[in-house]
């Protein structure tokens, strides 16, 4: 305890300059991240989904396995504040030590990718920063959303004590980020939970929590979403002690009358059009039949899809820029070609960077930056999430991840068990700039190129992973079926070898082919970009 208060004590003396930075937030909205979430009723096979889309200019392009762990007592966990690091040849985040927790008996393995997304249990996390009020933000907590999430891989089996244990650490040693929702999914059901900080210079938070209906699909794209809270009903709703008092105290609900708590702590997010032109374009993916304003305010909070949904209907919407929609931000980019019929330009690119929206006037319902698509240019990474409750953990549990643009990338399996990762998805990619050892920049390479000429490269792009994902997803069954018989054999490490075996030969065999890909582009479309 001692040690504890004097890291706190020293932490106190840099809270002035430590405070949580406002993140590259365009147009002074969060625009980084979609979560779509799926309940076991709802998806095809019964899997219970997360997902996350980790949209950042900063965020940390590398990942590894970090093993389970067995800790002596009194040890502690030390807690870290996010600040922007540009001294770098790249924009980064650097990590200080900020304070210390006490460390749990144990800890569980987990994929520590920048916001770690899965266990060895099936417990997955999906993420999206929804901002809230600027006066929730505190300055005097130890935890941030990437420590959060990678507390609750290590030390929870379901989601229900992710969230509780969520409430209680961040109520103990405070929430020092800005507002974030959390989807967080186990072998049962799956959860949002949404958290801001209790204020300046207090140490705490404010939250709740909504289940997403076992036949319903959700999403998050950087805005609150949950609305009234039923406590009553606690197979659905959860909430910090304060989810009421707090908003009354500071003046912004009354009591009496309804409270939503999307509007008493971030009502801002609900006017951001980056946010729910995707909420809308999700939903209208998968369940049309709702026909839903784009335009809409607020959309409900889940929704029934109209067929169960799929790994490929999941890969197919975050792979999706509003090609064929008024939101189509290409469809004024028009040549005529040699029949003299008016088409979009083949150099058309519906990933174009800001600057380039204001080159061609670009116009959208996030103003002179177009559209919030998302399929966006600056992904570091995604996730799609599997738990499955039919299945081992060793084999239910499975990260399908895509690095870049998913729109010119693939999904690849990363089972929970997996004990090691291929070299390249380890390797930096940010901090010392370009390099042909990280597996991000075969495909960031592969996704800039791809956008210079996205009406002609994207079919030489999609012509290889098309094939090669529907290989991935068909095998995937059959894939399993051997590795289970392995483990109802007793074979047990031999199961887990071969599972880190396939995903190293589909780790290594994707980065060479995207290098490949990219000098492809280089030489068949020299001077026609």
């Amino acid at each position: 305890m001692r040690n504890l208060l004097l890291v706190l004590g020293v932490y106190g003396l840099f809270t002035l300059s430590l405070t949580a930075q406002h993140p590259d937030w365009e147009a002074n909205y969060p625009d980084g991240c979609t979560s779509i979430t799926a309940g076991r009723g709802a998806t095809a096979d019964g899997s219970v989904i997360t997902s996350h889309t980790d949209d950042s200019h900063r965020t940390r392009s590398w990942m590894d396995i970090t093993p389970a762990a067995r800790h002596p007592r009194n040890a502690t966990a030390t807690m870290y504040r996010r600040v922007t690091e540009d001294s770098l040849k790249m924009p980064a985040y650097r990590h200080i030590p900020i304070g210390e927790i006490p460390q749990a008996k144990e800890t569980y393995q987990f994929l520590n990718t920048a916001y770690p997304c899965m266990n060895q249990y099936q417990l997955g996390v999906g993420e999206s920063t929804f901002g809230g009020r600027d006066e929730l933000q505190s300055d005097a907590g130890l935890i941030d959303c990437q420590r959060l999430c990678q507390l609750m891989v290590e030390r929870c089996k379901t989601a229900r004590e992710a969230i509780e244990l969520a409430g209680e650490l961040t109520a103990r040693y405070g929430w020092n980020d800005y507002g974030e929702c959390l989807t967080i999914a186990d072998k049962k059901e799956v959860w949002h939970l949404e958290i801001a900080g209790p204020g300046k210079g207090k140490v705490g938070s404010v939250w709740a929590a909504q289940r997403v209906p076992d036949n319903h699909i959700s999403v998050n794209a950087n805005a609150s979403r949950i609305r009234e809270i039923h406590l009553d009903d606690p197979d659905h709703y959860m909430a910090s002690k304060n989810v009421f008092s707090l908003a009354a105290e500071a003046g912004w609900w009354q009591e009496g009358e309804p409270f939503e708590f999307c509007y008493a702590y971030a009502p801002e997010s609900r006017t951001s059009m980056a946010a729910r032109r995707r909420e809308w374009r999700v939903f209208d993916l998968l369940a049309p039949s709702l026909e839903l304003d784009p335009n809409a305010e607020n959309y409900p909070f889940s929704v029934q899809p109209d067929e169960k949904v799929t790994l490929e209907d999941l890969i197919t919407v975050f792979s999706d820029y509003y090609e064929g929609t008024p939101f189509d931000m290409t469809k004024n980019l028009t040549v005529t070609n040699e029949e003299g019929m008016t088409v979009i330009s083949p150099l058309a690119n519906p990933h174009m960077p800001y600057d380039m929206n204001k080159l061609f006037h670009i116009n959208g319902g996030w103003d002179w930056m177009g559209e919030r698509t998302i399929a966006r240019w600056y992904t570091m990474y995604a996730t799609i999430i599997q738990c499955r409750d039919w299945l081992p953990d060793e084999i239910g549990g499975v990260v399908w991840l895509a690095l870049d643009n998913v729109a010119s990338s693939i999904y690849i399996p990363i089972y929970c068990s997996v004990t090691d990762l291929p070299v390249a998805y380890k390797t930096p990619g940010r901090p010392g700039g370009y390099t042909r050892e990280s597996a991000w920049w075969a495909f960031n390479r592969l996704g800039t190129l791809t956008a210079q000429r996205w009406g002609d490269m994207r079919h030489d792009v999609n012509g290889v992973w098309d094939a090669w994902q529907e290989e991935l997803l068909s095998a995937q069954v059959p894939f399993e079926e051997e590795v289970l018989k392995l483990y109802r054999e007793g074979k047990k490490s031999e199961s887990v070898r071969s599972l880190t075996d396939y995903t190293f030969h589909w780790g290594d065999k994707v980065v060479r082919k995207a290098w490949e890909l990219g000098d492809l582009l280089w030489t068949k479309y020299d001077e026609k970009f």
